[in-house]
């Protein structure tokens, strides 16, 4: 009853009665009472007022279920929230509950995690309260082969979701980072478990991490890695952050299960392509080398010019963009 209290308040420009709320719910007076006053101690600031009722005058930057849920616009994706205090990994505890038939669009949101994982198997911790750390997880029905796409996808969602509730200019570095001048401020992983017979997904979870309020970082990483709070100048809300990546996501997703190609967001994926037109170096098992990058295509590849005139397109390896983490 907590969320959908929240709900009610947080869509309410005015006050709502204590009437409205026991008749809309089905509860005491003193059942209502009781939220608000839970709501209060976790920092909602709640005005009481005799016969009008209660009104939400400030939400704290807290990331809860009941915060989540009363903010998802969603009509599947992110209307199931696992919320975690402190963890390990989301995209761990994601898979545990997708093996345990968790359904699809449930999501994983953990305040803190003490074992985040990223490509090639990085690893990096957090400070309570910074950062968003979440899993999606997804049971989609097309080829395992076209799984990777879902990493795109997300970038897509989340640079879009940045953009509309900070203003930054958030470019994306092909295939699985965020950036905003020419600094990381977004980790995407997506990992995939398969079917018994191997032919089909089991599940697929998407992880992203968000520097979001975090106002230093140590010296060895300071000129690479940045976050919202730094670039912007202000506390951003990682509940409103979230609610509006799962939004776009679910548009995004939903255009993809249409066409199985990436042709609904590619020129806008295109538009935030960090490294357009511009030197990249490709670092590939069969031997790296430079080339103009021309932008990704509906099937994900990134497509290289190289001196020749002749046009690669990158499938797997880890590009390096120039003027980029370090790349100059």
């Amino acid at each position: 009853m907590k969320t959908e209290i929240l709900t009610m308040l947080r869509e309410t420009a005015g006050y709502v009665s204590g009437q409205a709320l026991c008749g809309r719910f089905g509860v005491s007076r003193t059942a209502v009472w009781k939220v608000i006053n839970s709501l209060k101690e976790e920092g909602y600031e709640i005005v009481s007022t005799p016969r009008k009722g209660y009104r939400l005058d400030h939400v704290p930057d807290i990331v809860s279920e009941s915060e989540l849920v009363s903010r998802m616009k969603t009509k599947r994706l992110g209307r199931q929230v696992v919320f975690l205090s402190e963890t390990d990994s989301t995209n761990t505890q994601a898979k545990r509950l997708a093996e345990e038939g968790a359904p699809e669009g449930t999501l994983v949101v953990a305040d803190m995690q003490t074992a985040g994982k990223g490509r090639r198997g990085r690893s990096w911790q957090q400070s309570p309260g910074t950062m968003v750390s979440m899993t999606l997880i997804l049971k989609p029905a097309f080829a395992p082969d076209k799984a990777s796409m879902l990493t795109l996808i997300a970038a897509h969602s989340v640079a879009g979701a940045i953009k509309a509730v900070t203003g930054l200019p958030a470019g994306i570095k092909w295939p699985n980072d965020i950036v905003i001048h020419g600094k990381k401020t977004v980790g995407i992983l997506t990992e995939m478990s398969l079917s018994v017979e191997q032919d089909s997904i089991h599940y697929v979870v998407v992880g992203i991490g968000i520097n979001v309020n975090i106002r230093e970082f140590p010296e060895e990483i300071s000129d690479m890695a940045t976050s919202l709070y730094l670039e912007c100048g202000r506390r951003i809300s990682r509940a409103g952050l979230i609610a509006e990546v799962m939004e776009r996501f679910e548009q995004d997703y939903g255009a993809f299960l249409q066409t199985e190609d990436l042709s609904g967001i590619l020129e806008e994926y295109n538009a935030h392509l960090a490294g357009m037109d511009r030197e990249v170096r490709v670092l590939d098992p069969a031997g790296e080398f430079t080339g103009i990058s021309r932008g990704m295509n509906r099937s994900g590849q990134l497509l290289v010019e190289k001196e020749d005139g002749s046009v690669v397109h990158v499938y797997a390896g880890e590009v390096s963009v120039r003027g980029l983490y370090g790349y100059v």
